[in-house]
């Protein structure tokens, strides 16, 4: 098995690897750090959970020289916010025996202490699309400089509707760059982007694409509803020794509120939510909070699928099934990382049985069935979202009126008329506007 010092790293960056007790590069990582270290444009296709971050940073640190420039030399760009402090965190570990500066922006927190950090030079900017459009606009940022171009989680960029912000952002970058993308499935729409602003790509694809960790076990139930569903995951997370670390992924903030409604009355404070809609520190404490074992159960929309590196959660349970097979991907990659092993969970109803089989198809595997236990009560009760749409009686809709009576005539002679053209065309000399010279001529020649 190959070690990090058999990698062309230098000094600094093994005695931070070693400090980390970090001994082997994962496939993605060994693949890609000679790659990288070409200078060539690069796809990485892996597996979420097997190291996809590092596997970019570390030969862009091996290549880091220093530098006085103002502007980064290195732009990474991710989804979300949390991702971004994410991806700090790692180069932060990386960094300890370097010297290199490096800062993270984000909307939805103050943008004062960002220009600030922008403004006192950067070798490495990690950013959301968003905020670094407004700091270009603005005249605080040149992307003129960055020589690495770095997309992490591509794929989510374009499903969340990314698009039009990375077409400007490409624009704005130099020509002559390194485009680096990372991302743990492939779609259509990436692979246009990937076709369009990228040179004859090199890409590295460890492991089968869009197939889950083999360390992961799946399950699923088909649960007919929302209520039963409800009772089949209460009947599960009793078992608090098995689920001792539990993720809950739905899929709409809508119906994240409304579980979390009715499972916070039975766990109190053993279940925390999050979302889009919560603040940015909210959503920074409950993660904290999660990733240090004070609740058991985070129950979360996709926000949380991409990218967060939780340690040692014991499973993941889908409450609904994805309709985008690739988050489904994403949503069990949250176990079973870092060499361990987990289980994914799966509730499906009638409707939701084609989304999994569609998953099923992408894996090129059969998610194992399993029967609702005995004891948990099969709700007859649908809720309204469930409930199939009840066709209208449209009441304004015009009658026929085929077989109905004729009710029109002809009109009578005395009433049709012709047009003839106005008074001045029936009688061209009435009203006719006097020529006063004329009339004075025609009195001359009369006398």
């Amino acid at each position: 098995m190959l070690n990090f010092e058999d990698l062309n790293l230098n000094k600094p960056l093994l005695n931070a690897l070693q400090d980390l007790e970090y001994l082997h590069p994962t496939p993605i990582q060994e693949q890609s750090f000679p790659t990288i270290m070409s200078g060539k444009d690069v796809v990485g296709i892996a597996q979420t959970g097997t190291g996809k971050t590092f596997a970019y940073l570390l030969p862009i640190l091996r290549m880091h020289k220093y530098s006085a420039q103002k502007h980064p030399k290195t732009l990474i760009l991710v989804p979300t916010r949390e991702l971004v402090t994410q991806v700090i965190g790692e180069i932060e570990k990386l960094t300890q025996h370097i010297s290199i500066r490096y800062a993270g922006i984000y909307g939805g927190s103050s943008i004062t202490p960002q220009k600030l950090a922008i403004m006192a030079g950067l070798d490495i900017l990690v950013s959301t699309p968003g905020r670094l459009i407004d700091m270009a606009m603005m005249g605080i940022l040149k992307i003129k400089t960055v020589q690495h171009f770095i997309i992490d989680e591509v794929d989510e960029m374009m499903e969340i509707g990314f698009r039009a912000q990375l077409t400007m952002i490409l624009d704005l970058l130099p020509p002559k760059r390194q485009n680096i993308f990372f991302s743990a499935t492939l779609g259509q729409d990436v692979k246009v982007l990937i076709e369009t602003f990228t040179k004859s790509p090199i890409y590295i694809e460890a492991a089968v694409h869009g197939t889950p960790l083999e360390k992961i076990k799946q399950y699923a139930y088909d649960g007919p509803n929302f209520y039963t569903k409800i009772n089949l995951l209460n009947n599960l997370l009793e078992d608090k020794k098995t689920f001792n670390k539990v993720m809950i992924f739905v899929g709409t903030i809508k119906l994240a509120d409304r579980l979390f409604e009715k499972l916070l009355p039975v766990y109190g404070d053993e279940i925390a939510l999050i979302h889009s809609n919560k603040s940015q520190n909210i959503r920074f404490q409950t993660l904290e909070n999660f990733h240090n074992g004070l609740n058991r159960i985070l129950l979360a929309t996709d926000i949380a699928a991409r990218g967060l590196d939780i340690f040692e959660v014991s499973h993941v349970i889908n409450f609904d099934t994805p309709i985008e097979s690739g988050d489904y991907i994403h949503r069990i990659g949250r176990t079973g990382r870092a060499g361990k092993n987990g289980i994914a969970i799966t509730f499906f109803n009638e409707m939701e049985e084609p989304y999994l089989e569609s998953i099923e198809q992408l894996m090129k595997l059969k998610v194992t069935r399993k029967r609702i236990p005995k004891e948990v009560v099969i709700s007859s009760i649908f809720s309204e979202d469930e409930l199939p749409p009840v066709k209208q009686k449209n009441y304004l809709k015009a009658p026929s009126r085929e077989g109905a009576p004729v009710t029109h005539h002809e009109k009578k002679a005395k009433n049709s008329k012709v047009n003839l053209g106005g008074p001045r065309k029936r009688n061209p000399n009435k009203n006719k506007p006097r020529n006063r010279a004329v009339e004075r001529n025609r009195a001359r020649k009369n006398k």
